[in-house]
């Protein structure tokens, strides 16, 4: 299996991971509201569906940036020349990439002192904080590898993945939020 494909792999399978804690939520919830009609109370509901939100949220960028739906700012970008174009695409990258390894370090590390500290969350469910806070190293991490694939494969002369997606999409009719 070639690198590529397990990078992609490895990006829906994140995309995945987020859209079970969407469902999760929305069945968390949904259990909630009938055992309120019940008179049954699902103990640290609030705290799981803050933990799933956070999971979801983070688990899902890598594949969203590569399938193009990232909010990003192409209407000044599209007005440069092709060679422009390419150059603030690769410096967008850099330090779109720099900051987010900047990030998913200081998230890790942050992690890590929860964990060697032992550090309990404080809601109705105990757990070691560090297992939920995991889910947003994941994400962000994946985001930095998805970002730093990404600058590869610019500075090899291809044109950015997130463009040809949303131009493949406008090309198909698809002329939604992000085409």
């Amino acid at each position: 299996m070639s690198l590529r494909a397990i990078l992609d792999r490895f990006y829906l399978l994140c995309a995945w991971a987020a859209a079970v804690a969407i469902a999760s939520i929305f069945v968390l919830m949904l259990v909630q509201s009938v055992g309120r009609e019940l008179g049954l109370q699902v103990r640290g509901a609030d705290d799981i569906a803050a933990w799933l939100c956070a999971a979801s949220a983070f688990l899902g960028l890598a594949h969203t940036l590569q399938a193009g739906e990232m909010v990003r700012v192409g209407l000044w970008i599209d007005r440069l020349g092709p060679v422009w174009q390419r150059r603030v695409e690769i410096g967008v990258l850099i330090i779109a990439s720099t900051f987010t390894g900047w990030a998913t370090w200081a998230v890790a590390d942050f992690v890590r002192q929860s964990r060697e500290f032992n550090e309990l969350t404080q809601g109705l469910i105990i757990v070691p904080v560090w297992i939920p806070q995991l889910s947003v190293v994941v994400g962000i991490g994946a985001l930095f590898i998805a970002l730093v694939d990404e600058l590869v494969w610019v500075l090899a002369g291809h044109v950015p993945r997130y463009r040809q997606a949303a131009a493949d999409r406008a090309a198909r009719g698809e002329f939604g939020e992000s085409a």
